[in-house]
């Protein structure tokens, strides 16, 4: 779910030969031959690169320029406002500003149906979080400690991180969908002493106390707890509370608020990891500052800027730097937060209950929500398809053209597309994806028929979540992330082992930043950290290559790259996201190994799709019927391959077979990260079976 502008150099350079890599040559002809590139390709830089970027260093042996945006280049990169120095201060002074404007709403629940949305004021959330506050202090918990947030996003969850913020405590959350493994890894890394649980979530945790008993003393259910969990957590040397009793435990404590510093660790997010331990990631308030005073430049940018009147849905997990992001800057602005009622299947509904005007995303919910208007739109009849079909084409050649969303096609837009407007809330003017790469299929269909600025962005948790954003109706950045946002620079620095040059005519390489943006390192592992910082440069193991007009596009992965049995090297995040744009798959993931030639995939197909297939071809089932069906195997096979040739791949990049699983890839079986990176390590332990099965049966 997350940009301006941004100038880029175009590049009519002399580069290495890939044909002469591990050549040694000398100084001086090396010295001649990247001067000359240098030379050449500054001299070229275009216009419209130009008008987005601009370049704060030369490049480098190995790198190519430094560029910031151009928005940046005189005023510096972006800082903190005066005066604030942590993310307390930006909910107190909300407090201050909009003491009466709803802040935290949930849907209220009566015989099993939801109603409208409930709110609690900016004033009435803080008197919460003082009482909160003061139960956390008595409990014995000062500034720098670890405290816990363990759960879905709910109103309970702010409240608990504010609490947190107020007093100086690092928060640590943890993603609701970790099991008691990782759960008891970092209760005991980060060593927490008081934790906040979604009630549904404290069997889990409890799961863990022969080993977080050491350092885990207090837990706090977000509602209440039974008589059997307080004996459980008392025979564990533990205190447990309903929400209720804590509040009420702080009484007439009096405790002040610690002076807080920029350079103090706001929160210690564990990223979920597609490999190994999780790695707590130390944010500071200057981080989390910085960023939220960045996601406003974009906006002011570009004429719409976010403000009191906003209204944010949150249901991306909180534990994510994504959404936390977000929801701090909307608290700064003292606008709503709505939360879902934690059922993908009822986000929708929710959606159009609370009427967001920003909605933030990860492309698997956009396909979702793509598939889903898709199919109705097949489902209606001829002459409905007809009239859609030809405002689509119409709105969307405007817009190629460069006029506004709202400006291509007023009268369709009412006409047509207003009834996908209405159930999506009908105020929606920004809808952000960040966390993997969205389709360019489904951008270009949702920038149509939403009637909102529909954009990408891209970060880290290291960088602070929204490090490059697209411009909204800029339709040449469909497919990519735009440019740096104002609070960093960036370079890409040549990746030969994978062929990519940053200093080529195409500069591609791997997405380096610097800025106080940045994480403060990993806790408790310097080690880690020195891998990824090196001369002040986080390097992020993501390839992107500088489109002409300034925009990054992330084109692979630096670690997921593998070596066939006759030497050649596969870049397999890429090819995932050319197969991914066939309607027919939801999910594809490649394998491929030193002992074999060539590749094969298991594939989660489109229900709807497939059976859409069978049914014109006369065959039965239901979908699990079908993905054992080898005419269907051989159809999806064959749509493979006409991707694969239409994209020219290489011949070694082609998929040779396939299994068709219509489980998609989860989170229950360890296969996806929270935020829905593959997990490819534990992918392979799971299809370990088909895989060779597929080898033998392919050969």
């Amino acid at each position: 779910m997350v940009s301006v502008n941004q100038r880029q150099i175009a590049y009519i350079s002399l580069p290495i030969s890939p044909s002469l890599q591990g050549i040694k040559l000398d100084s001086f002809s090396l010295s001649l031959s990247l001067s000359l590139s240098l030379s050449l390709s500054l001299s070229s830089s275009s216009p419209e690169m130009m008008k987005h970027l601009v370049e704060a260093e030369k490049a480098a042996e190995n790198a190519g320029p430094t560029y910031r945006n151009v928005l940046a280049k005189d005023a510096g990169l972006l800082r903190p406002p005066p005066g604030v120095e942590s993310c307390w201060d930006v909910f107190r002074n909300s407090v201050e500003k909009y003491p009466n404007s709803p802040m935290l709403g949930r849907r209220r629940v009566v015989d099993g149906k939801a109603g409208e949305y409930v709110w609690m004021s900016y004033k009435e959330v803080y008197d919460v979080v003082m009482k909160l506050a003061a139960s956390i202090s008595k409990s014995g918990i000062n500034k720098g400690e670890s405290c816990g947030i363990y759960g879905a996003n709910c109103p309970e969850w702010i409240i608990s991180m504010e609490a947190c913020n107020a007093l100086g405590v690092s928060c640590v959350p943890l993603y609701d969908s970790l099991g008691a493994g990782a759960v008891e890894f970092i209760v005991c890394h980060a060593e927490i002493q008081i934790a906040f649980v979604e009630e549904r979530k404290i069997a889990e945790l409890l799961k863990t106390c022969h080993a977080t008993s050491k350092y885990l003393k207090t837990i706090i259910s977000f509602g209440g707890v039974t008589n059997d969990q307080k004996e459980e957590a008392k025979n564990h040397g533990m205190s447990i509370f309903s929400w209720e009793e804590f509040l009420i435990m702080g009484g007439d404590h009096h405790f002040d608020l610690p002076e807080k510093k920029k350079s103090d660790i706001c929160t210690i997010m564990y990223t979920s990891g597609t490999t190994g331990d999780p790695k707590g990631v130390m944010i500071s308030n200057e981080s989390l500052l910085v960023n939220i005073t960045g996601a406003d430049c974009v906006t002011r940018s570009i004429g719409e800027p976010f403000d009191h009147d906003d209204v944010y849905m949150s249901y991306l997990p909180l534990a994510h730097i994504f959404d936390r992001i977000f929801e701090e800057v909307f608290i700064s602005h003292g606008s709503k937060i709505g939360f879902w009622r934690g059922d993908v299947k009822l986000l929708v509904d929710d959606i159009a209950a609370l009427k967001p005007t920003v909605f933030c995303a990860v492309p698997r919910v956009l396909d979702r929500i793509y598939s889903g208007l898709t199919g109705k739109i097949s489902s209606g009849g001829i002459l409905k398809k007809t009239l859609f079909n030809i405002a689509y084409k119409l709105k969307l050649d405007s817009m190629r053209k460069g006029i506004r969303h709202e400006k291509a096609a007023p009268f369709f837009d009412k006409l047509v597309f207003s009834k996908v407007k209405e159930r999506l809330g009908g105020k929606l003017r920004y809808i952000v994806s960040g966390g993997a790469p969205l389709s360019v299929a489904v951008e270009e269909f949702l920038r149509v028929v939403t009637c909102a600025s529909v954009v990408q962005g891209y970060g880290l948790t290291e960088t602070g979540a929204a490090s490059f954003v697209a411009i909204p109706n800029d339709f040449s950045m469909v497919g990519t992330v735009g440019p740096p946002v104002q609070h960093l620079d960036v370079r890409l620095e040549s990746v030969p082992e994978m062929g990519y040059d940053a200093l080529s005519s195409i500069p591609r390489g791997e997405i380096c930043v610097k800025g106080s943006v940045l994480f403060s390192g990993y806790y408790k592992r310097e080690d880690l950290t020195q891998e990824v910082m090196i001369d002040g440069w986080f390097h992020t193991g993501d390839v992107g290559e500088w489109q002409p007009n300034g925009s990054l596009k992330i084109i692979d992965r630096k670690k997921n790259i593998f070596k066939l049995s006759q030497g050649e090297y596969v870049a397999v995040e890429n090819l995932e996201n050319v197969y991914g744009v066939l309607q027919e798959i939801d999910s594809i993931w490649i394998y491929g190994n030193s002992f074999e030639s060539f590749l094969v995939a298991v594939i989660n197909p489109n229900q709807q799709v497939l059976e859409h297939w069978a049914e014109q071809n006369g065959i039965a089932g239901n979908l699990s019927e079908l993905c054992e069906n080898s005419r269907a195997k051989e159809y999806i096979l064959s749509e493979l391959t006409k991707i694969a040739k239409e994209k020219k791949l290489k011949g070694y990049e082609f998929i040779r077979a396939v299994h068709l699983d219509p489980l998609p890839f989860d989170m229950e079986r360890d296969l996806i990260t929270p935020t829905y990176k593959k997990k490819r390590p534990q992918l392979l332990k799971h299809y370990q079976g088909t895989i060779d099965a597929l080898y033998k049966m392919a050969k």
